[in-house]
């Protein structure tokens, strides 16, 4: 019995140990400054524009963990709009690269975090071979065409 207690614990420490957990890629999203902010622990870093979701069609806020991941959608809601590297991670929502890439840096989607469409692969690569944990935070920034609109 204290074999099996022994080795029980000895496996135990051995699938807790820090050197038994897996890579992983931690995205960290700043709503207000529309920015996202990737660190791997392969040793790359990267920050980029984003652009989250416009007023009324907000992006969720919270801690994620990739649900699945495409290398081509087409947004069907959305007029068939490209969505390179999908990676998506609460219900419908998804990051993904974009075609508009004027708009990064500003709010400007139906909710999901857009990036430019190089970026777009690069983090799909490191999420396809290290997984992610997706940190999205902060108060969404005003959309600053929103006032010239309002001001006519």
């Amino acid at each position: 019995m204290r074999l099996v207690t022994a080795i029980a614990f000895a496996i135990g420490a051995w699938i807790a140990s820090p050197s038994a957990a897996p890579a992983l890629v931690r995205i960290d999203v700043d709503l207000g400054a529309q920015t996202m902010r990737v660190a791997s622990d392969s040793g790359e870093s990267f920050q980029w524009p984003i652009s989250s979701g416009a007023a009324g069609r907000e992006t969720p806020r919270g801690t994620y963990r990739p649900t699945a991941l495409y290398p081509m959608v087409y947004s069907w809601k959305y007029g068939n709009e490209p969505m390179p590297h999908s990676i998506f991670f609460y219900g419908q929502y998804a990051i993904h690269g974009t075609i508009e890439v004027d708009a990064l840096g500003r709010p400007a989607s139906h909710g999901c975090i857009r990036l430019a469409p190089s970026d777009a692969a690069t983090l799909y690569a490191l999420v396809s071979r290290e997984g992610a944990l997706i940190r999205i935070s902060g108060a969404s920034a005003p959309d600053p065409f929103a006032e010239v609109g309002r001001a006519r």
